[in-house]
């Protein structure tokens, strides 16, 4: 199938007022006993839409000139996302800091910022951080799908006593 896009200039406060609708910053884990603390973060900023609407996710790549565009075979849609650290504090960040969003989306942000410079600094990396880490991404995004509940999560880097 071949799409043809048309570019346009996107307003910011438009940007905003888009992803506060339809946007997501999530955070994920995944196990990987190679990891001193076995698990891997991975965070990420992504917003779905239709395929008739592709050229909107496309301006969006333009306007913040970092990450991709995927379909998505799950949701039935196109998927435009950032999941590289560096952009997502570099662009993604600085972005939502200047043109605040104003939905309950601001406090998953605000928690999204904290988690993404604590990964920035490698906090990530040993035990403390990693809890922090943690202790915010289970308060994002509660309705959505979870992989790993907080305990589980808490069991795989080992903080549950006598549970490995």
């Amino acid at each position: 199938m071949n799409i043809k896009l048309r570019s346009f200039t996107l307003n910011p406060f438009w940007v905003t007022g888009f992803v506060d609708g339809e946007g997501c910053f999530c955070v994920s884990f995944n196990k990987r006993a190679s990891l001193k603390m076995k698990l891997e973060v991975r965070p990420s900023f992504s917003l779905g839409q239709h395929e008739r609407s592709v050229d909107t996710l496309k301006s969006l790549q333009e306007f913040f000139n970092t990450g991709g565009i995927r379909y998505d075979k799950k949701e039935g849609s196109y998927k435009y996302e950032v999941r590289d650290l560096k952009s997502l504090n570099e662009k993604i960040i600085p972005h939502f800091e200047k043109y605040q969003l104003i939905s309950a989306k601001k406090e998953d942000f605000e928690r999204f910022k904290i988690i993404c410079l604590l990964m920035k600094n490698s906090k990530h990396l040993n035990r403390q951080g990693l809890m922090i880490i943690i202790e915010n991404a289970v308060k994002m995004n509660q309705s959505g799908k979870r992989k790993y509940l907080k305990e589980d999560l808490l069991r795989i880097c080992g903080e549950v006593e006598g549970i490995v």
